[in-house]
């Protein structure tokens, strides 16, 4: 149906509900393009795209573990990023792979020129290695935001605000340091600058700062150059490389493999020494068995040395006895008239004894001062017992030290050895 074969009515209320569909349409588009624009800003705002970035750069042996996007961290947080890894030309020698970061605002203020460093280390054990910075601890700050200027000393006395310019470069009169970066100007001597032949000196506004970099340090030179940001060259961080994981692990393999014969060499000292006691242990107690019957005998001449007939009279005849007697007699007269000497004799021991008294109170009290002495010697003994006894239940040793053997049923009866008149008897 065309749209003049409408009547006024539907026709007035079609342009109106058109009229709605098109603020509708407009103001859904003006909302959905404040929120791209707001996600957009917060995005920006939280990857840090306004702050502004200090570029730096290192040299590193391998970019194992590396790759451009990849975090710059100090002091344990994410400082900056990576934005270039390429390798160096291949006649340099010296230095493998070149790696520019940068640091976002404000963390390239901890950078300084000693004591700042870049740091290569591991963070994982698949590989992947991680840029980290260190804060500077002396020096002069990499980058400089105050305007830098060069002037002559007669302009350097005529500056505007004269207390607020410090130096922007080391002054030296030959070994000896005139004015250091950072230095104000009023307790600098233009003077002595003058003498030691400067006629220009780089100054810096420290009252006023910029936003963007205006000087970068030069080591070589010893001061400030002026900044300009994406020409002038980047400042160089030394680094400190330590090796990837895969690097690590191979080098310590190669070691296992090494040591690996030495250890296998001393396990078998260690069971030949255990089977040589185990051999020892045994054939002592086939000694003792074979003892046993020497020892009965043994106990049962003892047994009757109170009795007459005994040992006592085999080994002492009648004759024998009665010599024995007469010298006795003669060694208790040969006694009495040594005993003035025995009487020295008893006094000299007599104080060697008292000696041996002293030495022993005062070991004695060593001893009792130092009780950890006998308390270790104790724990020594428990432990070493413990160790043999740990040995005997390890599966490995076990078979080392075999289960006590049955006793052997007891040897016959041995009879007592007889006095020659009970033989007769």
């Amino acid at each position: 149906m065309a749209l003049q074969d409408l009547t006024p009515q539907l026709r007035t209320r079609l342009s109106r509900m058109e009229r709605a569909v098109g603020w509708f349409l407009m103001i859904a588009l003006v909302l959905l393009v404040c929120g791209f624009v707001y996600y957009i800003y917060n995005t920006a705002e939280r990857k840090g795209w306004f702050l502004t970035k200090a570029p730096y750069y290192t040299f590193v042996k391998s970019a194992t573990g590396l790759k451009p996007g990849d975090p710059v961290m100090l002091m344990g947080f994410a400082a900056g990023s990576i934005v270039d890894i390429k390798p160096m030309p291949g006649d340099q020698f010296v230095y493998n792979v070149y790696v520019e970061f940068v640091l976002k605002d404000p963390n390239y203020g901890y950078i300084w020129t000693e004591g700042s460093r870049a740091k290569i280390t591991t963070a994982d054990l698949l590989g992947k290695r991680v840029l980290e910075v260190t804060k500077g601890t002396d020096g002069v700050p990499t980058y400089i935001f105050h305007p830098l200027q060069v002037v002559s000393l007669a302009q350097a006395r005529d500056l505007p605000n004269y207390s607020a310019w410090a130096l922007a470069e080391d002054i030296s009169e030959g070994t000896n340091l005139i004015g250091k970066p950072l230095g104000w100007l009023t307790n600098l001597n233009l003077n002595a600058v003058a003498a030691a032949g400067y006629s220009t000196i780089r100054v810096m506004n420290r009252r006023e700062e910029r936003k963007l970099m205006t000087g970068i340090w030069d080591d070589q030179k010893g001061r400030y150059e002026f900044y300009t940001n994406g020409v002038t060259k980047p400042y160089w961080l030394l680094s400190d490389e330590s090796p990837a994981v895969t690097e690590q692990l191979q080098a310590m393999v190669g070691q296992v493999q090494h040591a690996l014969p030495n250890i296998l060499a001393l396990t078998n000292q260690l069971a030949t020494v255990l089977a040589n006691s185990a051999e020892l242990t045994s054939n002592l107690n086939t000694v003792a068995v074979a003892a046993r019957p020497a020892v009965s005998n043994l106990a049962a001449a003892t047994a009757h040395l109170d009795q007459p007939g005994a040992l006592g009279e085999w080994l002492l005849p009648t004759n024998l006895n009665r010599q024995l007697g007469g010298t006795l007699t003669n060694a208790s007269a040969v006694m009495t008239s040594a005993n003035t000497n025995l009487t020295l004799l008893v006094e000299n021991m007599s104080r060697s004894l008292d000696n041996l008294a002293n030495i022993t109170s005062n070991l004695n009290q060593q001893v009792q001062q130092n009780t950890n002495l006998l308390r270790s010697v104790s724990d020594a003994v428990t432990h070493a017992d413990q160790f043999v006894q740990g040995l005997k239940r390890f599966w490995l040793f076990r078979h080392l030290f075999p289960e006590s053997k049955p006793k052997a049923p007891p040897a016959s009866p041995v009879k007592p050895l007889l006095s020659p008149k009970e033989r007769k008897g």
